[in-house]
């Protein structure tokens, strides 16, 4: 059985990889912008950001903001994409009940196919 040390840095792994690779895709229509990747490992509190100049606005946005919680389960706190993340972290190996739409409130994760919390 794994334990939830052992689940938290097994997640963490799977969050900072596809993370990287997310930040790798430029954006065709902000050519003067970077994704950043926000990694703080201690805490479990992971983000991609987009920042730069288009073309005469700043930008500095989030584009994924996810944590860990205390019992290995993945919060995810944002995502201003449509790509489905969460199944994108089920794809890499992290079980639906381990993963919370933290974006959503309580009465909605419920009807959920994930975590209630």
């Amino acid at each position: 059985m794994e334990t939830v040390t052992e689940k938290t840095s097994r997640h963490q792994r799977i969050i900072v990889d596809y993370l990287k690779e997310r930040s790798a895709i430029k954006h065709a229509n902000l050519p003067d912008c970077e994704n950043m990747l926000v990694a703080d490992t201690e805490n479990h509190h992971y983000q991609l950001l987009t920042t730069g100049w288009a073309p005469d606005r700043f930008i500095h946005s989030i584009t994924f903001h996810l944590d860990i919680a205390p019992d290995g389960k993945i919060w995810i706190r944002a995502n201003w994409t449509d790509t489905d993340i969460a199944q994108k972290l089920v794809e890499r190996g992290v079980a639906k009940s381990d993963i919370v739409l933290g974006f959503y409130p309580d009465y909605m994760r419920e009807e959920s196919e994930y975590a209630v919390c």
